[in-house]
C-alpha cells in the first residue's frame, strides 16, 4: 500500500465515507418511516368496523389505505423521524468523549500506565512501539477483562486522542508477534481516519434500531401483566414495532458491511507494512478460526464495523458480515500461510505468559554516557544532520507511513532510555515532572532562573521534582523528546484537572525566565496545551482552505525557517531565512513576498493551533512547504527533524523517525 502520500487522501476519503454514510442513513431512516406508516394505517384500518370503499370503487390493497387520513401518515411520519433522529443525537452527544466513551461504553478497563502485570506491560510495550515508530501519540490502552473472545478495537475522534482496547483472550491466548499485528491493524484505523467515521456510525444507527427497542419493551411489558385481557392490541403494536426495527436493523448491518469491510482489508496490508511480518496478523486471524473473536456485551451490535474480527452472529452473513470472511484475510496478507505448520511451529514456542516481556524492545543500543563530547567539527552529537535527498512532496508523503524499520527504530530507542526515565513516565507525579525537566537549561544559571521562576509561580514542589530527573534529561539529544513526551503524555492526563493546569503553568515559567523561547519550547508548550486542553465534542472541524489561513501559513513557516539558518552572521542570516521562506511559499504555491515570523509566543501558539483546522488535504500542501524549507541544502539536521515531528504532532499529521538510520546511542547530547 502507498501509505505515504495517502495519509491525508485517506483522511479526505474517511470524511467522504462520513457523507456517503450520512445519505445511507437518511434512506433508512425512510425505510424505516414508510415500515411504520404501513403498521399505523393497517391499524387504522381494522379499527374502523364501518370502513368502507366509496362506490364504484374496486376493492384493493392500494385502495384501502388511500381512505387512511393523510395527517395520519404525515404524524407517524413526523413522530418516527424525529425519534430516530433525536435518539441519534443524544448517542453521539453521549460518545462526545470519543474514545474513552466508546471503552466505557463496552465495559472495558483503562491499563495504568505502571501495571506490573506481565501481558498489559507487554501490550503497553507493543503500543508504544508502535507509537513512536509512526509519530502518533500513545494511545490510552483498555482491555475487555469479560471478553474470551479474540478481538480489538481502535476509537476516537482524531489521531492524537485516540485508544487501543483489547479483550482478556487476546492477551491470554496471542504471542507477542500475533499481537503486534493486531496492534498495527488498529494503528492503521487511527491513521486512516477510520475511527471518527467509526464511532459516529455507533450514534447515528442507534436512533435506527430504536424504534424495534421500543417494541421489544412494549411486548416484554405486556407479558409481564396480569391483565391480558385488554392487552392483545397492545402487545400486536409491540409486535409490530419489533418487526419495523429488523427493518431498521436491516439497514444499520447493511451500511456498517458497506463502510468497513474494505476499510479492513486496507487495515490489514497495513498491519505487514509496519511489521514486516506477514505470519504476526495471518496468526492472530487462525486463532480467531480456531477460538472465536465473539463478543458477548450487550453493545456488541452496536461496535460490530469496529472490532478486529467479526464480533457478532449474523444471518446471511455474506450480506451483513462486518468483516471479510478469515480465509480471504489470511490469503490476502499471507499467501503461502500454512495453518498446520504455523500451529505446531507455535505450540513448540513459549507460552505468551512466560517472563521476559519487558525484554522484547529488539536489539539493545545502549545509552551513552555522561555528557556526550563534541565531535571534531565542534558539532555537539545532537547537531548531527544527514543528507536529505528527498523532495517535499517525497518529505510529506512521510506522514502517516510506518514501516519495519522505524518499528526497530523505537525499539531501540525506548531500549536507550535510562531506566529511572522509563519508570518516571509511568506515574503520574513523576511523568509531569519529566515533562518539565526537558525543558530545563543545561546551564547552571539559567537553571537557577527557571527554578526560581517556578517557586514564584507556587510550583516549588514540581520545580523539585523536575530538577531532579534534569542530570537524566539533559544527556538526551532532541530525537529523544518527543518519544519521551508521548511515553510520559498517558500518565499525564490521568491527572487532575488543577495539576494539568499546573504543568502547562510550569512549563510557561520554565520557557520565559530567561526572556527567550526557543522554537523548540514554543512547540512542546504547545503540543501539551493542546493535548491537555479539554476535548469539545467531536473535535474540531477541519474544512479551511490554505487561501483563507495565509498569514497563519507564513508566520509558522517563519518559524520554520529560522531553523534551517546555519550562518552565524546576521545579514547571512536573514538572507537564508528568507530563501527558505521562499522556498516553502513556492512549494505551497503562495505567491507574494515572505512576512515577518510571529513576534510572539502568544501569536505563534495561535497561528500553529489554527491551522489545525485546514482541511486534510490542505494540511498536506503545508507539510509539503515546511519541509522544502527546513531542506533547503538537501540536508536534515536532527533538530529539525525533531522539530517538524513536533509540528506535525500539533496539527495531527503524525511523521515517524526521520533519520532512523542513526543509532539513538549518538544522539545523546
Amino acid at each position: 500500500m502507498p501509505a505515504a502520500t495517502t495519509f491525508f487522501e485517506h483522511q479526505h476519503l474517511a470524511r467522504r465515507n462520513t457523507r456517503v454514510m450520512v445519505l445511507m442513513f437518511l434512506l433508512a431512516v425512510l425505510a424505516v418511516v414508510i415500515a411504520v406508516d404501513l403498521v399505523l394505517a393497517t391499524i387504522y384500518v381494522w379499527s374502523l368496523n364501518d370502513f368502507a370503499l366509496p362506490a364504484g370503487t374496486r376493492p384493493g390493497v392500494l385502495a384501502v389505505y388511500r381512505q387512511v387520513p393523510g395527517e395520519l401518515y404525515l404524524a407517524g411520519a413526523a413522530l418516527t423521524a424525529g425519534i430516530i433522529l433525536v435518539v441519534s443525537a443524544v448517542n453521539v452527544v453521549k460518545l462526545a468523549g470519543g474514545g474513552s466513551a466508546v471503552a466505557d461504553m463496552i465495559g472495558a478497563r483503562r491499563v495504568a500506565p505502571a501495571t506490573r502485570d506481565p501481558l498489559e506491560r507487554r501490550l503497553l510495550n507493543v503500543v508504544e512501539e508502535m507509537a513512536i515508530a509512526s509519530g502518533v501519540r500513545v494511545p490510552a490502552v483498555y482491555v475487555m477483562d469479560d471478553e474470551r473472545g479474540i478481538n480489538a478495537f481502535a476509537a476516537g475522534y482524531d489521531v492524537s486522542n485516540s485508544v487501543v482496547a483489547v479483550t482478556r483472550g487476546t492477551l491470554e491466548s496471542l504471542t507477542r508477534d500475533e499481537l503486534q499485528g493486531v496492534i498495527g491493524h488498529e494503528f492503521s484505523h487511527i491513521m486512516n481516519g477510520d475511527m471518527r467515521l467509526n464511532i459516529r456510525m455507533i450514534g447515528v444507527l442507534a436512533g435506527i434500531v430504536f424504534v424495534g427497542s421500543i417494541g421489544e419493551f412494549v411486548m416484554r411489558s405486556v407479558r409481564e401483566s396480569r391483565d391480558s385481557r385488554s392487552t392483545g392490541g397492545i402487545f400486536a403494536i409491540g409486535l409490530a414495532l419489533f418487526v419495523i426495527g429488523y427493518v431498521g436493523l436491516f439497514f444499520a448491518r447493511l451500511i456498517k458491511a458497506a463502510v468497513s469491510r474494505q476499510r479492513e482489508f486496507l487495515a490489514d496490508a497495513s498491519s505487514v507494512q509496519f511489521t514486516r511480518n506477514p505470519e504476526g496478523i495471518a496468526g492472530a486471524l487462525d486463532q480467531i478460526g480456531r477460538a472465536t473473536g465473539l463478543i458477548s456485551n450487550r453493545y456488541a451490535e452496536e461496535l460490530a464495523h469496529m472490532f478486529f474480527g467479526q464480533g457478532i452472529q449474523v444471518w446471511l452473513g455474506g450480506l451483513f458480515d462486518t468483516h471479510p470472511p478469515l480465509e480471504e484475510r489470511i490469503r490476502r496478507v499471507h499467501p503461502g500461510f500454512q495453518p498446520t505448520g504455523y500451529r505446531r511451529k507455535r505450540e513448540a514456542a513459549a507460552p505468551p505468559s512466560a517472563a521476559g516481556s519487558e525484554e522484547a524492545f529488539g536489539r539493545a543500543a545502549g545509552f551513552a554516557g555522561e555528557g556526550g563530547a563534541p565531535a571534531a567539527d565542534g558539532r555537539r552529537p545532537g547537531d548531527l544532520s544527514a543528507a536529505w535527498g528527498r523532495s517535499a512532496g517525497a518529505s510529506a508523503a512521510l506522514v502517516g507511513s510506518m514501516d519495519g524499520a522505524k518499528i526497530d527504530y523505537a525499539a531501540r530507542l525506548l531500549k536507550s532510555l535510562p531506566e529511572p526515565l522509563r519508570a518516571g513516565v509511568r506515574e503520574t507525579a513523576s511523568a509531569r515532572a519529566i515533562v518539565v525537566a526537558l525543558l530545563l537549561a543545561p546551564k547552571d544559571e539559567v537553571l537557577a532562573q527557571q527554578v526560581a521562576a517556578l517557586e514564584a509561580a507556587a510550583l516549588a514542589q514540581l520545580a523539585g521534582e523536575a530538577r531532579a530527573f534534569a542530570p537524566l534529561t539533559r544527556r538526551l539529544g532532541s530525537a529523544f523528546h518527543l518519544p519521551l513526551l508521548d511515553l510520559a503524555l498517558p500518565a499525564v492526563k490521568l491527572a487532575s484537572e488543577a495539576q494539568k493546569g499546573d504543568l502547562v503553568k510550569a512549563l510557561d515559567a520554565v520557557i520565559h525566565a530567561d526572556r527567550r523561547v526557543s522554537l523548540h519550547e514554543f512547540v512542546v508548550l504547545t503540543l501539551v496545551r493542546h493535548q491537555l486542553a479539554p476535548k469539545k465534542g467531536a473535535g474540531a472541524v477541519t474544512s479551511r482552505k490554505l487561501a483563507e489561513m495565509r498569514p497563519e501559513v507564513l508566520k509558522v513557516l517563519g518559524l520554520l525557517a529560522q531553523s534551517s539558518v546555519r550562518a552565524d552572521a546576521t545579514g547571512e542570516r536573514e538572507q537564508q531565512q528568507l530563501a527558505a521562506m521562499r522556498a516553502g511559499m513556492k512549494a505551497m504555491a503562495l505567491e507574494g513576498e515572505p512576512e515577518r515570523p510571529a513576534d510572539t509566543i502568544d501569536d505563534a501558539v495561535k497561528a500553529l493551533g489554527a491551522l489545525r483546522s485546514l482541511a486534510p488535504l490542505q494540511k498536506a500542501i503545508v507539510v509539503k512547504g515546511l519541509f522544502a524549507a527546513v531542506t533547503l541544502d538537501d540536508s536534515i539536521g536532527v533538530a529539525e527533524a525533531e522539530l517538524m515531528r513536533l509540528v506535525g504532532a500539533v496539527l495531527d499529521c503524525p511523521l515517524p523517525p526521520l533519520l532512523e538510520s542513526l543509532d539513538p546511542a549518538t544522539l545523546a547530547a
